[in-house]
């Protein structure tokens, strides 16, 4: 259906509109000033009232259209389908502003009283090309964003996937080593990155914040499997803002971030909180002397861009990163 169904928004058909105003304003003015006969005001009115008239025909038409008849009949019935309505729009149009007029007894309807039908015919011949460049210029606008979406898309899995191998080794790597030590443990802690990893491979990359809290709990205690239990999650947020949508691994990459330069070879304490529309992570780990974006913290300040969800900010001491997120009420 797509081959002849026109995806026109809410702000394309305003943009048709006033573009078809205007369009019948020039045109009229053309045949104001051309021609002595039809010099009158009513003859500019004229025009851009039929022009307007046309174009929310051709809304009505194209949106019955695609919702209620290309649906329900043959494929090789939509073009002649879309040619009927496309001329249908322009008569019609044309003659139901001609009869709005018509009752004024205006000199230009005098002047074009004898050609009406003619006329009729004519602009609904000219709206069914109009209709063809039309079709063109949307098909190709749509195309062109479903191109860009995709590309955005692919750039945030490409960030996505960039997290996850280096996670995994370290796990296996601590898993391995826990065997040897207790192999309850070590079964809990498999257990747990089969889940995280569940929720690591979903497709969607904005979540609910309650999902990403679970993903950080469970990272939390795989972690401490190498800390030995010396990392210590606090998270303060209220329901109210648990439903929100964040990035997928973003307080987790926070929270990695704290663990990898807060731990001191001492008990850390990590701390979520956040307000309406901020999240923040912050430890009570030691200071960083220079704040670096490496791969992790470049990573989602990246995806909140790509996203266009936020924006990532930090305290000079490196203890507290804050994502700012863009209020979409």
């Amino acid at each position: 259906m797509s081959s002849v169904e026109l995806k026109i928004s809410k702000s394309d058909w305003l943009y048709i509109i006033l573009l078809g105003a205007f369009f019948g304003f020039f045109i009229s003015l053309c045949f104001y000033y051309v021609n002595e006969q039809l010099r009158f005001v009513s003859t500019i009115v004229f025009g851009t009232f039929s022009a307007v008239c046309i174009s929310l025909f051709s809304f009505l038409f194209i949106t019955l259209s695609n919702n209620y008849i290309l649906p329900r009949v043959d494929k090789k019935f939509w073009y002649a389908i879309s040619f009927l309505f496309s001329f249908c729009s322009g008569s019609l149009g044309f003659l139901f502003s001609f009869g709005v007029f018509y009752n004024f007894e205006l000199p230009f309807i005098q002047q074009i009283l004898p050609y009406w039908y003619g006329i009729g015919i004519v602009m609904g011949c000219l709206t069914f090309l109009i209709g063809l460049i039309l079709h063109q210029f949307i098909s190709m606008k749509h195309k062109n964003e479903l191109i860009q979406k995709y590309i955005l898309e692919t750039k945030i899995k490409a960030l996505e996937n960039e997290l996850n191998p280096h996670f995994l080794f370290n796990t296996l790597n601590s898993i391995s080593e826990l065997l040897h030590v207790d192999v309850i443990k070590a079964e809990k802690a498999l257990m747990d990155l089969a889940k995280f990893l569940r929720n690591a491979i979903k497709q969607e990359s904005l979540i609910p914040l309650s999902k990403e809290l679970e993903m950080v709990q469970t990272y939390v205690e795989i972690e401490n499997i190498r800390y030995s239990d010396a990392i210590s999650l606090h998270v303060k947020i209220e329901d109210r803002y648990k439903s929100v949508m964040v990035p997928k691994f973003s307080l987790q990459l926070l929270v990695e971030n704290a663990i990898k330069h807060g731990y001191n070879k001492k008990a850390l304490h990590v701390t979520i909180e956040s307000t309406q529309n901020t999240l923040h992570v912050s430890n009570d780990g030691k200071e960083v002397k220079e704040i670096v974006f490496g791969t992790g913290l470049q990573n989602l300040s990246d995806r909140l861009e790509l996203l266009r969800v936020g924006k990532l900010l930090y305290e000079k001491s490196g203890r507290k990163f804050t994502i700012e997120m863009m209020d979409k009420r």
